[in-house]
């Protein structure tokens, strides 16, 4: 069966929903996902696409709407929006999700920093996020941080991105199956059916 490949990037304000149900959604239909943390930030600059700025207000708006509508249909948390955003530690906290995801606790990581950002206010990336996120799964915050700035972790963030530029990725969440892309949360169990068929 063809890999199911999940590009996440913590900032992006929809991937709240995936984050908050992708467990679920995992045991439901019996899946694995393999993990791409990526900078869709990167990404959008290079395609001169800033998708929620201020000025659009009405835009902004609905998207805050939209995300507490769906949070509801899916019967996860409320979240309390407008919650803080843009992230100011965008790349810290998407560094932070490699270092997870090399190390196998970045499904975990994904919802308690989701949690502590979308519901208690708390911004992914910062030091208030981090510290409750790591002393919630048993991390080391101090041994996290300085992981997240090794060469290593920068040099494989760069190439990620690069990964999912080259493969057609310009948004998140989105999700690959082979050379499929899925781009955002409502289009997760379409990437399920498709790999399920192929």
């Amino acid at each position: 069966m063809t890999v199911l490949t999940a590009w996440i990037s913590i900032g992006s304000t929809y991937t709240y929903l995936t984050a908050a149900r992708l467990r679920r959604v995992i045991t439901q239909h019996d899946i694995d996902i393999t993990f791409k943390p990526f900078s869709v930030r990167q990404i959008m600059k290079n395609m001169n696409n800033i998708p929620f700025p201020p000025e659009k207000k009405q835009k902004v708006a609905h998207m805050w709407r939209d995300i507490e509508r769906r949070a509801q249909f899916y019967d996860i948390p409320a979240p309390k929006v407008p919650a803080p955003y843009p992230l100011a530690a965008f790349d810290r906290a998407n560094r932070v999700g490699i270092v997870a995801n090399q190390e196998g606790w970045y499904l975990d990581y994904l919802e308690h920093t989701y949690h502590e950002w979308f519901v208690k206010g708390l911004p992914a990336g910062d030091q208030s996020n981090l510290s409750t996120v790591c002393s919630e799964l048993g991390q080391d915050m101090d041994r996290v941080i300085a992981a997240n700035d090794s060469e290593t972790v920068q040099s494989t963030y760069h190439k990620t991105t690069e990964e999912a530029a080259a493969l057609g990725v310009f948004g998140a969440p989105s999700f690959s199956v082979g050379s499929e892309i899925f781009w955002g949360d409502d289009r997760l169990e379409d990437a399920i059916r498709w790999q399920k068929d192929h």
